[in-house]
């Protein structure tokens, strides 16, 4: 219960601060490792307001998180994928780990448009990026 109640608060907390962001340089970096629903919905989140604060976001999908991206489970991740693809709109980078996709049989030919697949062309950071683990 602690943690939850913590989570929570720290959530709340971040997303308060996010107009500061607004005067800070640099970028952030959301590595989203789950496929759990409410986890990928705080990273999603979270994001979207650090965005809205003016600065940069890359979303990392790897490990179980590859599931969000996948069009075969987009019945199961329907909000999270909506959630992906307005992060996108918005301007953030959403990439996929293409070494977990294929662990977990995620067909890199149908995830949801606009998400890059991670390889050595594909920068993950800039100077001064902060992160952050789902």
């Amino acid at each position: 219960m602690f943690r939850n109640l913590f989570y929570g608060l720290a959530l709340i907390g971040f997303v308060l601060a996010a107009p500061a962001g607004a005067q800070q340089s640099g970028s952030l970096f959301v590595n989203l490792t789950t496929d759990e629903a409410h986890r990928a919905d705080m990273a999603m989140t979270f994001s979207k307001r650090i965005l809205e604060g003016g600065l940069a976001v890359t979303v990392w999908l790897n490990d179980r998180g590859v599931f969000l991206a996948s069009k075969q489970h987009g019945d199961q991740f329907a909000d999270q994928q909506k959630a992906l693809a307005d992060l996108m709109d918005k301007g953030a980078n959403v990439i996929i780990c293409p070494f977990c996709a294929a662990h977990y049989e995620v067909d890199l030919d149908n995830i949801v448009d606009g998400i890059q697949t991670g390889g050595a062309d594909v920068p993950l950071f800039q100077e001064g990026t902060r992160t952050l683990t789902w």
